[in-house]
């Protein structure tokens, strides 16, 4: 089946209702924790893309439950062992009924172990958690076991806190600051400026890439940060930056070796953490680097291209690397802008459906393309670099991907936590399964080792600190002197 994704599926966010076999809250445990028990195993036993033991996953909620009793102060809990049946209300109804008992019988004598305060006494002390946590905890140990019984490393429960970081984590956090990402110099401690995001206050204001920054009103950076941890540098650094939206700033700026002769004032506005980098290198050749496949990486590589685009651009690099992945709609809708037509991944699923993606003809003039791979660049981001090195309108340049060709879903639970189940399995254009087998790049460039066998370190989108970046602008500046000849 052929189809434009117009609606998004997800490699690690689908919020997805689902059936599911109705819950019916016993004495111990609340309605609210019933469903998100039920709701959790009904969504393993019919979303997992490979078949699942129904007895393995009860197995696996009643060994995680009595693992976290005893890690949290009971020394022999009893829980009897449950036996699945073909039918899966029957085996919601008993999972539900053994997770209420064990609340019930140990609920209120959970807790942390912690070292007493007192100096007299060497024996740690029980910090009792109390019926309500107890009951959530242990209703959490029992989804969590059910999902680990599958042995999926992808297949897991979010708590509601993970869950959020999840999120911002694609889709990124919203602060009050000037819009510029630096790096503290280990010599001059002074701010060397990096991207400049489009169109925010620091670009609007006349701050440039490889700007220095030596003062924030007034205050000298080197004197701030110097003798401080590499943490409290960046905290340090970052209250300086940060503040509320409206609010304005003296940056002190050194250019081209000389400070510029009146600090540049920037207005402060609502900055969300970009998840698209570039960078004009030599030879014309625009450099742009994802760190996420996230909601609204698309929008910012359009930005980025046209900028790019407008200064010149004859080449492009596309930096993958330490890209972990993210959404599937955004790694079509990116690898989009450089392959015209075409198929760019299938998705296939535990039924045998198999659905293909195609490009969305909003491809960019065609330019020598390179991509930068690693063996961090994974999920959505090897689905880009699989559809180009298949589509053959670019060369990937570095070392082997990691390997991650499944899909996961997460169904959202009504607490804020979630589920992240492994739904499918995706294949490159010419049908490759790269999973735990990851792509090999067209060209190997590795990062040399130093004396102690360890890689280098490197500075991303800097050519004499990256010689993978720099191994890219060697090829692809033969690629532009052969088109010149």
């Amino acid at each position: 089946m052929r189809r434009s994704p117009l609606v998004a599926l997800l490699l690690a966010l689908a919020l997805v209702p689902a059936p599911v076999p109705a819950a019916s809250a016993s004495t111990g445990i609340t309605q609210q924790q019933a469903t998100e028990l039920v709701t959790s195993y009904a969504h393993l036993t019919a979303e997992f893309y490979k078949k699942v033991d129904k007895q393995a996953v009860l197995d696996g909620a009643r060994t995680n439950v009595i693992s976290y009793l005893k890690a949290h102060g009971v020394a022999d809990p009893k829980i009897d062992a449950l036996h699945a049946s073909p039918d899966d209300a029957t085996n919601a109804r008993t999972l539900e009924r053994a997770v209420s008992l064990a609340i019930d019988s140990y609920s209120t004598k959970i807790g942390d172990v912690v070292k007493t305060k007192d100096p007299s006494s060497a024996i740690p002390k029980l910090v009792l958690y109390g019926a309500k946590t107890g009951s959530q905890n242990i209703t959490y140990a029992a989804i969590a076991g059910t999902l680990g019984s599958v042995k999926d490393k992808y297949t897991v429960f979010l708590s509601p806190k993970d869950f959020s970081e999840l999120n911002e984590g694609l889709d990124g956090t919203q602060f009050g600051g000037v819009g510029i990402s630096y790096a503290i110099d280990d010599k001059t401690k002074m701010l060397q400026v990096g991207n400049v995001i489009i169109e925010g206050p620091a670009e609007k204001a006349g701050i440039l890439s490889e700007d220095i920054i030596t003062a924030v009103d007034g205050k000298n950076i080197h004197d701030l940060v110097v003798g401080k941890s590499t943490d409290l540098q960046t905290k340090v650094v970052s209250g300086l930056l940060r503040g509320e939206p409206g609010t304005k700033v003296n940056l002190t700026v050194q250019r081209g070796g000389q400070v510029l002769p009146e600090p540049i004032i920037v207005t402060r506005a609502i900055i969300q953490s970009p998840s698209v980098n570039l960078k004009m290198l030599p030879n014309s050749i625009g450099w742009v680097e994802l760190t996420v496949f996230g909601s609204d990486t698309s929008n910012e590589l359009n930005k980025a291209l046209a900028r790019l685009d407008a200064q010149g651009a004859k080449a492009y690099i596309l930096d993958l690397r330490y890209n972990g992945g993210g959404y599937l709609d955004a790694a079509i809708h990116v690898s989009s802008k450089f392959i015209s037509s075409g198929p760019i991944v299938s998705v296939e699923s535990r039924a045998g459906t198999n659905t293909e993606y195609d490009a969305e003809n909003m491809a960019i003039a065609p330019r020598p393309l390179a991509v930068l791979v690693n063996g961090y660049t994974a999920s959505a981001s090897e689905i880009t670099a699989g559809a180009i090195q298949d589509s053959g309108v670019g060369t990937l340049i570095g070392s082997k991907t990691y390997g991650k060709g499944v899909v996961q879903t997460i169904y959202r639970l009504g607490d804020g936590s979630a589920v992240k189940i492994t739904t499918a399995r995706y294949l490159t254009p010419h049908g490759r399964d790269i999973n735990t087998v990851g792509i090999q790049p067209d060209v190997l460039a590795e990062i040399p080792k130093g004396a102690d066998g360890k890689p280098q370190q490197i500075r991303l989108g800097d050519p004499a600190n990256d010689p993978q970046l720099q191994t890219a602008i060697n090829y692809l500046q033969g690629k532009l002197a052969a088109l010149n000849r």
